[in-house]
């Protein structure tokens, strides 16, 4: 990504902070694993929007008065022994590279840098990440605004949070591309399950053919835990145990996504196990699948976000009743029991209060129809990216099958 995201982010983040304020941002740290094992670290996504800094324990620090923007990173001192075991920290010039930021401190020195600014420019704001999280986390941001605090008690906390959600619910074009790279990715890993699959393996067997994929075309991250779920398991939201083995005539529904430079693609795909729908099950889903037409046709700026979730359930009402498995519209909730859309970015269910508000041009979110009918073990889910354009959408995720007649012609090897 050119620096150049990175400045304009952190110029839009200026523009909103009052005088004599400063934001401080952390990148994070790798939560521990066991002993002295520690879970992938990934850097905390503000952060990252602001910086494009991905490495942990990094800190940054801007201060407005008027005219007057500054902004300071603080990073790790280089340590020869540490950088034989684990590599080296990055050096001012690189963050300089990556950022556009140009003065550069050391975590060690951060303390004094924030007393200077307390005292010598009077500030009367600090704005602080307070994501909402688990009751019993303690971040950084919390820990280090109780301490100002005690210290500062004048000091106005102000929540950057919702201001940065904001920004990151709007795509830059930049962001786009990394999108639509992810998802690409995406499909060739569902594909080559498809082309796989055979009844009598194991969810996980056929889950495999979609990492070795996206670890040959260098994905370092999975967008979230895979979801590979036969037969009835496929009425499971968020199931992913994806051990148990496949039956002839399963269906077996994939929610799976590639990561690339930490912008996600998030894609369903239900498909026959033995690449042959049973009639029951093309019924079912082709109206799942028109649903998800009827809601993408609607999207445009200015529409409701919360109206698509509507045109989905009232087409529901409409066609389960035509087949006999419901006698009231309330009764959809028995069959089909989340929400069709969540924002999709840096993170797969990116923030924003997109149900609080209306659809604006630049936004990217998912369009997931699902029907889940444990009696008959079917469980189907349709799931492409979208994007709102200026006078109404783009599917990122169009060049992946998605009919019946797609399906199973590619099943057979007939690749299109």
């Amino acid at each position: 990504m050119d620096r150049n995201f990175f400045i304009n982010n952190r110029n839009k983040l200026f523009n909103k902070m009052r005088d004599n304020s400063i934001a401080i941002l952390f990148s994070g740290n790798a939560p521990k694993k066991l002993g002295d094992e520690n879970y992938q670290f990934t850097p905390l996504r503000n952060f990252y929007y602001m910086t494009g800094l991905d490495r942990q324990n990094m800190t940054l620090m801007l201060y407005k008065k008027g005219e007057i923007k500054e902004a300071i990173i603080f990073i790790e001192r280089y340590d020869e022994i540490k950088a034989k075991w684990v590599g080296s920290v990055m050096l001012p010039n690189e963050v300089m590279e990556i950022s556009g930021i140009k003065n550069t401190a050391y975590l060690d020195e951060f303390n004094e840098n924030f007393a200077s600014y307390m005292f010598n420019k009077r500030i009367e704001n600090i704005y602080m990440d307070f994501e909402n999280r688990d009751f019993n986390y303690v971040g950084d941001a919390l820990s280090l605004s109780n301490k100002i605090k005690s210290n500062y008690p004048y000091i106005n906390f102000i929540n950057v949070h919702n201001i940065i959600a904001e920004f990151r619910m709007l795509k830059e074009s930049c962001e786009i591309e990394k999108i639509k790279k992810a998802i690409n990715i995406t499909k060739k890993g569902i594909y080559s399950m498809m082309l796989n699959s055979k009844a009598g393996m194991m969810e996980y067997e056929i889950e495999a053919y979609f990492d070795f994929e996206l670890k040959k075309n260098g994905v370092n991250d999975f967008a979230f835990k895979s979801i590979a779920a036969s037969g009835i398991n496929g009425t499971i939201l968020h199931y992913s145990d994806n051990n148990y083995q496949t039956k002839n005539n399963d269906l077996i529904l994939f929610d799976v996504g590639a990561q690339w430079e930490y912008y996600n693609g998030d894609i369903t795909r239900t498909f026959p196990v033995n690449g042959k729908f049973t009639k029951r099950q093309k019924q079912i889903y082709n109206i799942v699948l028109e649903g998800q037409q009827k809601v993408i046709n609607a999207i445009k700026p200015n529409i409701e976000f919360k109206k698509l979730n509507e045109i989905l359930k009232e087409h529901y009402a409409i066609e389960l009743k035509k087949i006999g498995l419901i006698s009231f519209d309330d009764e959809v909730s028995k069959y089909y029991y989340h929400s069709v859309s969540h924002m999709l970015g840096l993170e797969t269910h990116d923030v924003g209060r997109h149900n609080e508000g209306v659809l604006k041009e630049g936004m990217v979110f998912t369009v997931e129809p699902g029907l889940y009918i444990a009696e008959e073990e079917i469980g189907i889910r349709i799931e492409d990216n979208i994007m709102v354009t200026k006078n109404g959408c783009e599917v990122l995720s169009k060049d992946i099958i998605r009919t019946v007649d797609e399906i199973e012609n590619f099943m057979a090897g007939n690749k299109q």
